[in-house]
């Protein structure tokens, strides 16, 4: 039976400690933030309208987004050895990795939307928003989520293996098991470079569409209170699209002749374990509603408790 080990971050074991004791507080931080952020939207009703839905389903997906890579790496950190995974377990993570990491960019697309809808079309936005279209665009980002990621996973696991079967990377991440195949992989190269733009460029091609006509209506705001409170509804989005965007650009857009293995490891931490932390943090710092609404259901827990 096929099975792949892979690469230690370190080889000095105190390093391999505080490289699990990071990892592992940015994991329990980013299921608090992103739980947090999903059932304060959940039991709040000042907030069950169609932008935290979205965010709400963000932050689960986040959650989701985590706990396909953690678990797995802080094993292997703090067995101090190369650990081993079958070819059907590598398969599984990577499914679900490229899966969830799909539908996280798409649903990012669509909460562009919701601003444009919201902003451009305020008096048609209960219209155009309503439960059942925000439940169809939840549902189709999840489906061409999992299309793109089973029919690359089953490409990609139809290849041959040689034997030497060392992942270079801390989880089953695409480039690094592809490079393990012994032969020809230029047309996986080129399936995986049509996924990437279709998960990525073209969901970003979209963000930027509606971002230029949510500027566009913005600037024809009279005021500058006005104007600095429309944009403030689109700033922590706008973050999160950025930091996220960015990342996985680097690693799956750019040519494989350049792609760096060691670069693409600490890339791959910032957007496994760093992002899923920050995002309900800009949401909740720069989103005065959501800090309200945390504040609220905090008061209520302690509250709850003293009786």
């Amino acid at each position: 039976m096929i099975q792949f080990h892979f690469h230690l971050l370190s080889t000095l074991p105190e390093i391999q400690l505080l490289i699990f004791l990071a990892f592992l507080l940015m994991y329990l931080l980013s299921l608090c933030g992103n739980a947090a952020v999903a059932l304060t939207v959940c039991t709040d009703r000042s907030l069950h309208t169609p932008m935290y839905f979205f965010l709400a389903n963000l932050a689960v997906l986040e959650i989701c987004y985590s706990s396909v890579i953690a678990p797995l790496a802080l094993v292997n950190l703090v067995s101090g050895r190369k650990a081993t995974i079958s070819l059907a377990g590598c398969g599984t993570q990577m499914f679900f990795f490229v899966f969830v990491g799909g539908a996280d960019c798409i649903l990012l697309a669509v909460m562009a939307y919701d601003r444009y809808v919201a902003i451009c079309h305020p008096l048609r936005y209960t219209l155009l928003m309503n439960g059942k279209v925000c439940a169809c665009l939840i549902a189709g980002s999840l489906v061409l989520g999992f299309l793109l990621s089973l029919q690359l996973t089953i490409l990609i696991f139809h290849l041959p293996f040689c034997t030497t079967k060392e992942i270079n990377h801390f989880f089953c991440d695409i480039p690094a098991v592809l490079r393990l195949a012994c032969t020809n992989t230029h047309g996986h190269q080129a399936a995986l470079f049509f996924v990437s733009v279709t998960v990525l460029t073209i969901p970003f091609l979209l963000i930027c569409l509606s971002y230029i006509f949510i500027m566009a209506a913005i600037l024809q705001i009279h005021s500058a209170a006005g104007r600095c409170h429309t944009f403030s509804t689109c700033s922590s989005h706008l973050t999160v699209v950025l930091l996220q965007y960015g990342c996985c650009s680097f690693i799956y857009l750019q040519p494989n002749s350049s792609y760096s293995l060691e670069q693409g490891r600490v890339v791959s931490v910032i957007y496994t374990f760093v992002t899923p932390v920050l995002n309900p943090l800009i949401y909740s710092m720069r989103n005065k509603e959501l800090k309200d609404a945390l504040s609220r259901v905090l008061r209520r827990k302690v509250l709850s408790q003293r009786k």
